[in-house]
């Protein structure tokens, strides 16, 4: 494990402990996630080190990365993905002038986004660090997707780069955010989806919250603590839309870690109280940031 001595965001080095989560899908272990006590940035700490994270990933209950379609929860999951492809294509084309463009997909999984764009004209890029959804990705569009986004070469700049719930996956943060700065250059947007430990469900289910999902997610986001992240990055957040799926999604998973069954009663109704507080809040369960270079 390595233990950060330094925030994130903003590398102040005094932290209060918030909570101590456990690893539902894979290890069973605990992680103590922690605030810091200047920008209130919320972290995992220790976490497991980035050459040693990949056991973590290993189960079929990590359904990003496979096709599995067992259980209620996936084929939930599956069907909502088919509806929010659709509006993921109409968000980005949005945000590029209603056109078509070139796109980077960074953590493109099993290539279904990017494939839903490549179908509707744009031009796109993919990075997947895991070996066998970077493989049906390649199947799924016929293009050669990157392993590692530090060590991918681009020669162009894209119109629009998308981190669908990826950003609090990556261990070299400063490096990551650097490099899709420059990516995107003056007139890029930059898309990223994060879980929100602010919402509602997450305030419900404190440390059974299925997206803290330790230690895969090492940072845990809120509007605030995204704003602060941007602007120390001289970036700006041009809009934030909320993710209105998720709290279903994730209400699901997080009765059954908290409860030890299937309370699907109990699970859509937190879910909905999170969506219908967070329409006045604007603290969904998860949100998506489009970011500008200022």
């Amino acid at each position: 494990m390595e233990y950060l001595i330094a925030c994130p965001v903003c590398k102040h080095q005094h932290f209060t402990k918030a909570l101590v989560c456990k690893d539902f899908t894979v290890s069973k272990e605990d992680f103590e996630l922690v605030d810091c006590q200047k920008c209130g940035f919320r972290f995992t700490n220790p976490r497991p080190e980035a050459d040693k994270i990949g056991r973590y990933y290993q189960s079929e209950e990590y359904i990003s990365h496979s096709d599995t379609n067992k259980g209620l929860i996936s084929k939930a999951y599956r069907t909502v993905r088919q509806i929010t492809l659709r509006s993921k294509l109409k968000l980005i084309t949005e945000i590029n002038d209603g056109k078509t463009g070139s796109l980077l997909d960074i953590g493109c999984g099993t290539g279904y986004f990017l494939q839903t764009c490549q179908q509707a004209g744009w031009k796109i890029s993919g990075v997947e660090p895991d070996a066998g959804a970077r493989a049906l990705g390649q199947q799924q569009t016929n293009i050669k997707i990157e392993p590692d986004f530090l060590a991918a070469n681009y020669t162009e700049k894209f119109d629009v780069i998308t981190l669908w719930h990826v950003l609090e996956h990556i261990h070299r943060l400063d490096e990551s955010i650097a490099k899709l700065k420059n990516l995107i250059g003056a007139t890029g947007k930059l898309v990223i989806a994060v879980p929100n430990h602010a919402s509602g469900d997450a305030q419900h289910y404190q440390e059974y919250w299925a997206a803290y999902d330790v230690p895969r997610h090492l940072y845990h986001f809120t509007p605030q603590t995204m704003q602060t992240l941007a602007e120390k990055n001289g970036m700006k957040i041009l809009r934030k839309e909320g993710m209105k799926f998720d709290s279903f999604y994730v209400a699901m998973l997080s009765e059954r870690y908290k409860t030890g069954s299937n309370n699907y009663l109990s699970a859509m109704s937190t879910g909905l109280q999170s969506n219908q507080k967070a329409d006045s809040t604007g603290l969904y369960s998860s949100v998506i940031y489009i970011l500008q270079n200022i």
